[in-house]
């Protein structure tokens, strides 16, 4: 019984550890420096940028090649200096690093618009009569 919970344990996690990188699959090979950003943008920009897990908000905005009209300069620019909900990275990351992840936001693909049918919940999530 407990191995039987250790293992169902063991599935989501790794179900879950998927989910973001799923979100960030790729059809064409990345570089070494986009393969570095790419990391860099999993450990620190992931958090908010990405959705943790099925239903969970996501407290940043989809990121990807569209971002900032696509111009991978204003991309580190932003990620060096920040906004106002957004730290920035330019104490935590060299100008190499920044590119990196500039880099690989190139070639992120923009998200697909919501299903057409999709409904929005209402009151407390629950259908109501």
């Amino acid at each position: 019984m407990m191995r039987d919970l250790r293992v169902a344990s063991a599935v989501v996690a790794v179900f879950c550890a998927g989910g973001a990188l799923a979100q960030q699959a790729h059809p064409v090979k990345l570089d070494d420096s986009q393969t570095l950003g790419r990391n860099l943008f999993l450990q620190s920009c992931g958090e908010c940028h990405l959705l943790p897990q099925l239903g969970a908000p996501r407290y940043a905005p989809v990121l990807s090649r569209e971002t900032l009209g696509g111009d991978e300069k204003a991309m580190s620019e932003l990620i060096a200096n920040g906004t106002q909900r957004m730290p920035g990275f330019k104490y935590t990351f060299t100008p190499t690093q920044i590119a990196a992840i500039a880099s690989y936001l190139k070639t992120v693909p923009p998200a697909a618009s919501a299903a057409p049918n999709a409904r929005p919940t209402q009151g407390n999530g629950r259908d109501q009569d």
